[in-house]
């Protein structure tokens, strides 16, 4: 059923919708048509193979690939992957996260209920093909949070279904699933670090004044403070993980600098060692060796991620790794005796494609599989990567992605104006980076530009960077934003009329900030799973975030304040909602725990109750984002659609969606195809 519109409601839509379209020679959809048309499936559908990965034996290739359309794990012997056989039978949600155990032919995965994040820990006997629940309890979210080689036959799991609020900790035998309990936490521990005979080493625990502290056992069944992490410090500063004799503790540590850099403490001394630092920005990912675990190696991402050798032994393989290519090499796993690792390569303009590289061999390179094939001869794009000035003089790391139309000499300069689409990070606690981006080409190959930022609060960048986003929800986080679309005018990539806004979570956030805060900005706004009331979403975050709960009241306001509601209220978009004016479209999944339907519901009754035109996309059988295929593709095709009508690019036809779950509670009229798209269709829901 779709809400009226007054018409004044009506005409100042159809004004918006033009004024976008009012330009003077072709559109977008008529400068992009020459460049071959990417279907949708291509982008989203599901990937051939995916997360290749190898048994710490060495025995077994294992990946996730479809069966009937649905993600399971697939494994085959090491030396023949036309051997594979799909070792899971899931019918419905998909699996996308799995890893091997030490225990012979055993390998591991994790599985939610239609987007709930409560993910159970699964078992599978290759040799029996068994596979068995190993934190088979309701409402239990399972962290893994150790598997050793010096343990092989059991795990360490976190499970919460005593206290929703906290993880207790459990020794899991994999044959049986038979738990033992380890630490019962009554002590608000937020992590356990243990070491590879499954003996707790350190923890950490959240204070009320939003730092941290690091504990150790003190032996008599309680703790000792061993360090303590500053509010400042507390996104930026953390144990990193102990190498498999105890003797050495990995930190990751911003305190007295800016930037997290990689220290090496001595267990016994105390003793830190600097391993590696870059005063631009944090270091991010880790190679340690399969059996010491000593860090062999260390990346740091700042306009693009750069590794640096530790350990010479492995300096010759990164560099045969990095000749691969111009984009980006991760070795996604390494056998115990470490003959053989798994590398993933890819650039902006091409999706992942997994290698076998033998050490033992010389350092021999094998090609398994692209990721994406129906890929390979589509006409991707480069990603650019960018510096851009705040108002204040921030240097705000972005990434332009630029469609053929707007680049055809392919130098990262725009020699055309095309509208564009600003797509904005969740998290914010998040940062974007180079790499292949499905969004971006997708949004490309329509004949938009689209611009990705590091806006103040992100991380990634030091800690002061992050924390100048405190308390600036729709205020400077805002703001570097705006000065980014400022900046892409001035290239002369856009103009100021043709500019949309889109993002998923805190992206989401900022789409209906933009639309409230600042109503003539952008000529659109796609919302997905973005909060509307800031109150009412720190009012439901899952029970088991408790441990950061002090960082979200301390960095976005604290809804236990009269004076932290007043801000949380006047910072979001609800309170705003009379004053949206420009096209938008939300997309929500119904069982996400972290911002509830209801914040998409209460919006989109607002908007309807001032007569102002919302489209509401929703899906029964998701949560925090939409993780099956056929709802992604679902409501791409409706973003498509809804976004040719407001910047002029071209659509794919909508077609069917046939396998989704979708819903149009209100406004399917007001994308083309959407309401003939919908009649007949039944939602295919599947959890």
């Amino acid at each position: 059923m779709h809400d009226k519109l007054i018409p004044a409601a009506g005409l100042a839509l159809a004004l918006s919708m033009s004024a976008a379209l009012a330009q003077t020679g072709p559109t977008a959809a008529e400068r992009i048509a020459d460049v071959e048309l990417i279907p949708r499936e291509a982008l989203f559908g599901n990937p051939e193979r995916a997360m290749v990965m190898i048994s710490p034996d060495g025995k077994y290739l294992s990946w996730v690939a479809p069966v009937d359309g649905v993600m399971n794990v697939w494994v085959a012997p090491v030396d023949d992957p036309s051997k594979a056989r799909a070792v899971t039978q899931d019918t419905a949600r998909g699996i996308r996260n799995h890893f091997w155990s030490y225990q012979p032919d055993t390998l591991l995965y994790l599985r939610d209920t239609g987007g709930d994040e409560d993910f159970h820990l699964f078992s599978v006997d290759l040799k029996t093909g068994k596979s068995t629940d190993l934190t088979p309890f309701p409402k239990t979210t399972a962290q893994v949070v150790g598997i050793s080689h010096t343990q092989p036959g059991t795990v360490l799991v976190g499970m919460n279904d005593r206290d929703p609020k906290w993880h207790d900790l459990y020794r899991v035998d994999l044959a049986t699933g038979k738990r033992t309990i380890v630490e019962k936490n009554d002590d608000q521990i937020g992590r356990y670090l243990v070491d590879d005979g499954y003996q707790i080493r350190y923890a950490t625990r959240s204070k009320p004044d939003g730092g941290s502290e690091i504990l150790k056992p003190d032996g008599k069944g309680g703790w000792t403070t061993y360090s303590e992490i500053p509010f400042e410090d507390s996104l930026t500063t953390q144990p990193a993980g102990l190498t498999t004799d105890g003797k050495t503790l990995y930190m990751l540590d911003s305190r007295d600098r800016n930037t997290a850099a990689l220290y090496a403490v001595d267990v016994a001394s105390g003793e830190r060692k600097l391993v590696f630092e870059d005063a631009r920005a944090d270091i991010g990912n880790a190679l340690a060796h399969p059996k010491t675990k000593q860090v062999q190696a260390a990346a740091v991402d700042y306009l693009r991620e750069q590794w640096k050798p530790i350990d010479p032994a492995i300096a010759d393989d990164l560099k045969k790794l990095e000749a691969i290519g111009p984009g980006e090499v991760g070795v996604n796993a390494r056998t115990l005796d470490d003959k053989t690792w798994i590398v993933a390569y890819s650039a902006a303009e091409a999706p992942v494609v997994y290698y076998r590289y033998d050490r033992a061999n010389g350092g021999k390179l094998t090609k398994l599989f692209s990721a994406r094939p129906a890929l390979d001869d589509k006409p991707l794009v480069p990603q650019w990567p960018q510096e851009i000035k705040s108002r204040d003089g921030k240097t705000l790391v972005s990434y332009l992605t630029l469609p053929r139309s707007a680049d055809p000499d392919n130098d990262g300069k725009a020699d055309t104006a095309v509208p564009m689409v600003l797509l904005v990070h969740g998290g914010p606690w998040a940062r974007d980076s180079y790499g292949y981006s499905s969004y971006a080409q997708w949004l490309a190959n329509r004949g938009y530009a689209v611009l990705s930022v590091n806006f103040r609060g992100s991380t990634g960048f030091g800690k002061e960077f992050t924390n100048a986003g405190n308390g600036e929800w729709a205020g400077k986080m805002h703001d570097d934003l705006l000065d980014a679309v400022q900046w892409a005018v001035d290239q002369g990539i856009t103009t100021k009329d043709q500019v949309a806004i889109m993002g998923g979570s805190y992206g989401g956030y900022a789409t209906l900030a933009g639309l409230t805060f600042t109503p003539d900005a952008f000529a659109c706004g796609v919302d997905i799973v973005g909060p509307s009331n800031l109150n009412t979403l720190l009012s439901t975050v899952p029970p088991y975030w408790a441990s950061f709960y002090e960082q979200l009241a301390k960095r976005m306001g604290d809804p236990r304040t009269e004076e932290g509601k007043k801000w949380l209220t006047e910072r979001s978009p609800l309170t705003h909602a009379s004053k949206i004016k420009k096209p938008l479209l939300i997309g929500q999944g119904a069982n996400d725990p972290r911002v509830k339907q209801a914040e998409s519901d209460q919006i989109v009754q607002a908007m309807q109750k001032n007569s102002i035109p919302v489209t509401y996309v929703l899906f029964p059988d998701e949560g925090h984002g939409f993780a099956r295929p056929e709802n992604s593709k679902a409501f791409n095709a409706v973003a498509e659609g809804f976004l040719s009508q407001c910047l002029g690019g071209r659509a794919e036809p909508i077609g069917s969606f046939a396998g989704s779950s979708i819903s149009v509670p209100t406004g399917a009229d007001r994308v083309p195809g959407l309401a003939d798209a919908l009649k007949g269709h039944t939602p295919d829901v599947k959890k």
